[in-house]
């Protein structure tokens, strides 16, 4: 198949171009050249800004487009339009965030998603969820059955961009005692990019339709389980020190950012990280295993220069500070 990717050189985007690669596409990446544009010299590189240039698209025709980097609707509208005519069908990346009321625990596709008063405020940061649902609108209202929109969990892997699980890994590859959030039964979801990728390529060869949340595991997985194979599988692992809510809470420790992975009971939000995903694992979607996410990703971690700091997570500084202040807390 000719493939049509719309970024191509960051996280996802550069391992869909591996996976369509590796079953012999002909991928075609469309970008402005701004983040590693030595990636992929053997692939051919149009040049444009999907806000307002998209001159070099035209006159050409490709069998499949997908699209992981549409944020705003107005954008992707301009995308889907111009594309109507010239690609047979469109894969487009939104997100869970779309869904509207996470104190709903286990939804499905067919679960309400945001919605904005003004459709037409642009705000990324704080409209993210309901602005890619206005996006999804977009490509479904001109691609109809040509159109596949995927909603991923937290995708993790190597050069993961937000480093909220290389957070974990690092840490506990350092050796030392680490501060874990919460109850140990906690449900999380999240998904290794190569798996999305390689499944997503599939969907896209059988010019599969509709709606499909993304991630996992297959089955319930816990932070205690997470933390455990931390600890088994990286050598010279660090130790878990497990610190409840309220103490953080008083600490104004930030959930998600300062500890990933954490969203707290206060916060009510028992469905982040525990959608239904039966409808991907019934299309082909799998898992490979956790042991090998975690070292691949360390590998990875470990290629990047030494002093690059995380963008998730707390400092080592104040991680100390905490638990030593949680072994005086915990002593009353």
């Amino acid at each position: 198949m000719r493939i049509l990717i719309l970024g191509g050189t960051e996280f996802l985007g550069r391992h869909l171009v591996e996976a369509a690669l590796a079953k012999g596409h002909e991928v075609t990446l469309f970008n402005r050249g701004k983040s590693n544009p030595h990636l992929f010299p053997d692939v051919e590189k149009l040049r444009g800004d999907r806000d307002g240039n998209l001159d070099a698209l035209r006159g050409r025709y490709w069998d499949a487009v997908i699209d992981p980097s549409g944020y705003v609707p107005r954008i992707v509208r301009q995308s889907v339009q111009l594309l109507e005519d010239a690609v047979g069908h469109y894969t487009f990346v939104s997100s869970i965030s779309v869904y509207a009321d996470f104190t709903q625990v286990g939804m499905d596709e067919n679960a309400s998603v945001g919605k904005l008063d003004d459709e037409t405020n642009e705000d990324v940061n704080r409209f993210y969820g309901p602005l890619k649902a206005l996006c999804e609108r977009e490509v479904q209202s001109v691609f109809g059955e040509r159109a596949l929109v995927i909603r991923p969990g937290l995708i993790v892997g190597p050069y993961d961009p937000t480093d909220r699980f290389t957070y974990w890994v690092r840490r506990f590859s350092q050796g030392v005692e680490v501060l874990v959030p919460g109850r140990r039964d906690r449900p999380i979801q999240f998904i290794d990019v190569r798996d999305l990728a390689k499944w997503m390529i599939t969907m896209v060869e059988r010019r599969s339709n509709g709606i499909f949340n993304a991630t996992g595991p297959k089955e319930k997985f816990t932070m205690e389980e997470f933390v455990r194979e931390l600890e088994n599988s990286i050598p010279l692992s660090g130790r878990a020190t497990w610190v409840s809510e309220d103490f953080l809470w008083d600490k104004g420790v930030k959930e998600w950012t300062e500890l990933p992975l954490w969203i707290s009971d206060k916060k009510n939000y028992p469905g982040f990280l525990t959608i239904n995903v039966n409808r991907a694992n019934a299309h082909g979607l799998t898992f490979r295993p956790l042991l090998q996410t975690i070292m691949e990703t360390l590998r990875w971690d470990q290629t990047r220069p030494q002093e690059t700091a995380l963008k998730a997570g707390m400092s080592r500084e104040r991680e100390s500070e905490l638990l030593r202040e949680w072994k005086e807390w915990d002593a009353r």
